[in-house]
């Protein structure tokens, strides 16, 4: 069978930690983990003619991810966030302008949306007027049959309530995190709900499903307590995984990568969580966004989701 074709949209760039640079970027990080779970995954970005950029290319080429689509940008600088941790969660410093900043509508781009399984876009890529037009436009461009993730990514201040309804507007599948939930639910007007209350996010998510009608499921990252999916007619929870956690970056774009994979194949719920929990998890047992990958770590892994796998 043909690897699914993947598309990661948005921001490439380097997350400046205290022990020194990572790659990263919400849709780099889902586009990498794709490309390593066997699908033909490209990231759609930009980058500086600078140091950075040439670095970025450098480290992504042994990866089974395709590069050669990227945008090289005389003008603005490969993008970078300082980040810092507080009780073991990241807090980010996103540097502006960045050469993700001005992403441009290529033909190219519009053919490889076109012929695209999935693809995957956040609101933090969309924080300039040129990115948001490009972003959007490719995600029209789809096919009706393509999955089209929608990973809300709110980073004070780069985010509006334009922009969240845009997007769900366009997308048939959202991610966020438990956090978020609120927070979205406020951006479009809708009633809130009681976060304590038994099955409070399902509620919110549930929400969302009756006001976008092309939204057909929406996932809940809950650190690591597990997950929560809920689809028109169903929903399932996930615990989570249990690990040693070393930094939480990039985990979440694991687990949307491993989610929409599975869910190419036809995965039910259960498959799809425990897909999306294993893969989190373990990204998030690594430090970084794209840590190296032994196979045997892979195949491991591979195996317990398959053993439990509905496909």
């Amino acid at each position: 069978m043909e690897p699914h074709r993947i598309l990661g949209i948005g921001e490439l760039l380097w997350d400046v930690l205290p022990e020194g640079p990572r790659l990263g970027g919400a849709p780099a990080n889902f586009t990498v983990m794709a490309g390593r779970l066997g699908c033909h995954a490209s990231i759609l970005s930009r980058i500086g003619r600078d140091d950075l950029g040439r670095a970025a290319v450098d480290l992504l080429d042994p990866m089974p991810v395709d590069t050669e689509f990227l945008q090289v940008d005389p003008a603005h600088e490969t993008g970078r966030v300082t980040v810092a941790f507080k009780d073991g969660q990241p807090e980010y410093i996103i540097h502006d302008p960045a050469a993700w900043d001005f992403l441009e509508l290529s033909d190219e781009w519009v053919q490889l949306a076109e012929r695209a399984d999935a693809i995957c876009f956040g609101s933090l890529a969309q924080r300039s007027l040129e990115s948001r037009q490009t972003i959007q436009t490719l995600a029209a461009q789809t096919s009706s049959a393509c999955v089209r993730v929608f990973d809300v990514n709110l980073r004070t201040p780069f985010y509006s309530s334009e922009v969240v309804q845009e997007s769900l507007e366009l997308a048939t599948v959202m991610k966020m995190n438990d956090t978020e939930v609120s927070l979205v639910l406020g951006l479009l007007g809708l009633p809130s709900f009681d976060e304590h209350a038994p099955g409070a996010l399902r509620v919110g998510a549930e929400r969302l499903l009756v006001e976008f009608p092309t939204l057909q499921m929406v996932a809940v990252t809950r650190g690591g307590n597990g997950s929560l999916l809920v689809t028109r007619d169903s929903w399932h929870e996930h615990p989570g995984v249990s690990v040693k956690v070393a930094d939480t970056i990039g985990s979440g774009d694991a687990f949307t990568a491993a989610m929409t994979h599975y869910m190419l194949r036809g995965a039910d719920l259960a498959t799809l969580n425990e897909a999306g929990n294993r893969w989190g998890s373990w990204v998030a047992s690594q430090a970084g966004a794209m840590p190296a990958l032994d196979t045997a770590v892979q195949a491991r892994i591979a195996g317990v989701i398959e053993a439990g796998a509905v496909l």
